[in-house]
């Protein structure tokens, strides 16, 4: 069941008629990616939330020292803590066809069941905790990262995946975004 869009006459962009900044966004997306994806084209209404985005996506991709699977657990963990479809569904593809998330582990994200490995269980669970509590987790949920093998600083890259994860979840929830052909067999409900 999608939620009606928050958003009623606002509508996402077509790149065929985009003008200005708005264009040049949407071009810098469909580079950056390899092809355009829904979410993008409600975003680009507003050119500095997709640039804020893609820049912050890079960034925590190239910069956060986590693993592609530990990447994906996090969007997995924040998407589903803001009950994003759109990008649970869209993080499961990536995660299952990309980033080499362990079948089991992506099952059970999405199941909502115990992650059956010790690290990335910690991982999701304090990035689902940050999400749920802004910013403040409890110390059990900070020291079971810590005792997963994980630094501090990692906690601040949670924080950017975080900030990533809202400017395209809540544009999600704005748009209530249809979900794109090559997500649909990780659609959630």
């Amino acid at each position: 069941m999608t939620t009606p869009a928050i958003l009623p006459t606002l509508r996402p962009l077509d790149p065929a008629t985009a003008t200005g900044a708005q264009k040049e966004i949407l071009e810098a997306a469909r580079k950056q990616v390899g092809f355009l994806p829904n979410m993008y084209a409600g975003m680009a209404n507003a050119p500095a939330v997709l640039d804020t985005y893609l820049h912050g996506y890079a960034l925590f991709r190239s910069e956060s020292g986590l693993t592609p699977t530990e990447q994906d657990v996090v969007f997995l963990a924040i998407s589903s803590a803001n009950g994003c479809t759109y990008c649970t569904a869209a993080h499961s593809m990536i995660a299952d066809k990309m980033s080499g998330v362990p079948a089991d582990v992506l099952e059970a994200i999405r199941a909502g069941k115990p992650i059956p490995d010790a690290r990335l269980a910690a991982l999701f669970a304090l990035s689902q905790e940050m999400v749920r509590t802004q910013g403040r987790p409890a110390k059990a949920a900070v020291s079971a990262f810590l005792d997963s093998g994980f630094h501090e600083k990692d906690l601040l890259y949670v924080v950017l995946a975080i900030a990533v994860k809202t400017l395209s979840n809540y544009s999600n929830h704005a748009f209530a975004t249809p979900l794109d052909e090559r997500f649909a067999a990780y659609r959630v409900d």
